[in-house]
């Protein structure tokens, strides 16, 4: 094939992501027992668009087909980006969504790319109650870690930035090897859980506890979870359990201003917490960390991949992956035991555009601070 062909294809893929978005509000009808559709919605959407548009209705269907015998969660892929004109995307990101479109079309599975109309769409569907209090945010970035953790709660799947590059199908995320018994080493506790995987998380900082490595790197968790990759069977009470805590931050915030989230000095509070705690990695830690404990008893640091060359941990229903999970190819600083992205347990690469963050002197100056003479622990790091 020519060089034109291959750009051809290309742009094929990519234009397939850039109009999934109009199939949103069809694509989001909530799932009924084992079903994403009733039959009779299933029939009539078949008969509307499988003709006019076969390719996206290849990639937008009601597949109930899940990553394994061992887990729960749907083979459905969730993007997002501000708008769907690729040509006006950094290379970076067409790059990543390619990669994501040829492993959808490999394994296969479904695909959405949720533009912000079609957050707006989902919200009016499933937490109407919830809008007003996301239009008051003031980061697209709270926005999308929020939507992220509600499209995997209501439609399930998984969920990868656009700065992110699958390595290895989610159909083959969890493996039997990953469900093996593990030992906590402090406590003596065995934990050797067996349902089967209703959600995926990936750990972005392993550090020792007892030490300064983590907050000088610029982490608020010795073990801390990363978002830029998870996954859930839908309907998880764990993501819920997340959901309340924003509902919670967000109520106690309204009701500092006679219940009104869009005042200007509601939006002064609001801009003053720190995304990274609001609703980022630290957030989903503490959320997690406190729904394990509550459930199973679970020691936090236990999951730590440090004394047992990184393996998987099955807590309850949820899947801890080793740091190399969603984060290999770390290099030598910070690398907490990151392997090669060629390892087998690498299944996604992030490749941090950090699209959301701009230039702050205040937050570099603390990066520094921290980083190289040990001070500066609660400056704000978002």
């Amino acid at each position: 094939m020519g060089v034109c062909g291959v750009f051809r294809r290309r742009w094929q893929r990519l234009a397939i992501a850039s109009i999934v978005f109009c199939m949103v509000t069809f694509s989001i009808v909530s799932h009924r027992g084992e079903q994403f559709f009733t039959p009779k919605q299933y029939s009539e959407a078949q008969s509307e668009f499988s003709s006019d548009t076969p390719l996206i209705w290849k990639h937008i269907n009601s597949s109930t087909v899940r990553g394994g015998e061992n887990t729960e969660i749907p083979l459905v892929a969730h993007q997002t980006w501000k708008n769907t004109h690729v040509d006006t995307w950094p290379d970076l990101i067409r790059d990543s969504v390619e990669r994501w479109m040829e492993t959808v079309m490999e394994t296969p599975m479904a695909y959405f790319l949720w533009n912000d109309e079609g957050i707006i769409e989902f919200l009016e569907e499933y937490e109407p109650d919830f809008i007003d209090h996301f239009s008051a945010l003031p980061r697209m970035v709270e926005k999308s870690d929020i939507f992220r953790i509600m499209v995997c709660k209501y439609i399930g799947g998984v969920y990868g930035d656009v700065d992110t590059r699958p390595l290895r199908s989610p159909a083959t995320w969890i493996e039997q090897t990953d469900l093996a018994p593990w030992r906590d080493n402090e406590t003596g506790i065995v934990y050797n859980s067996t349902k089967p995987v209703r959600a995926i998380f990936g750990i972005e900082a392993d550090c020792p506890p007892d030490t300064d490595t983590y907050w000088r790197m610029g982490y608020t968790n010795p073990v801390q979870l990363t978002q830029w990759a998870l996954a859930s069977a839908p309907g998880h009470p764990a993501l819920t359990w997340f959901i309340q805590k924003i509902y919670g931050i967000l109520d106690e915030v309204a009701s500092h201003h006679d219940g009104n989230l869009t005042s200007p000095e509601a939006y002064e509070e609001l801009d003053y917490l720190e995304p990274l705690l609001f609703t980022g990695p630290d957030a989903i830690t503490v959320s997690m960390r406190s729904w394990l404990e509550d459930r199973i008893g679970l020691r936090w640091n236990a999951l730590t991949g440090l004394h047992d060359n990184g393996k998987s941990k099955l807590a309850d229903d949820i899947m801890i992956l080793p740091i190399t999970g969603f984060s290999p190819g770390r290099g030598i600083y910070g690398n907490m035991g990151s392997k090669p992205v060629t390892h087998h347990d690498a299944r996604l690469q992030h490749l941090a555009q950090g699209s959301w963050k701009g230039f702050d002197l205040r937050l570099e100056f603390g990066k520094i601070c921290r980083t190289f003479f040990g001070m500066c622990r609660d400056w704000p790091k978002s």
